[in-house]
């Protein structure tokens, strides 16, 4: 049974499925690890600016993404 290829290249099919599977973990690992770093600065007294800064994104960007969930905790 010949491989699978994608779009013609050498690269098995199955071999990219299986790093697309990867970066999809290792992107909800990071998710979390942001969170998780955020919630850390605001505890520690960190402005939504300079948290914001680190992330390369607005003020309101962030606050958006997280201030709700600090608040329910």
């Amino acid at each position: 049974m010949p491989t699978r290829t994608v779009n013609g290249s050498d690269e098995p099919a199955d071999d990219v499925l299986s790093a697309l599977r990867q970066l999809g973990i290792e992107r909800s690992e990071l998710a979390r690890r942001e969170a998780a770093l955020v919630r850390r600065a605001r505890n520690e007294g960190i402005v939504w600016e300079q948290i914001a800064s680190c992330l390369s994104v607005t003020k309101q960007t962030v606050h958006r993404k997280y201030a709700a969930g600090l608040r329910r905790r």
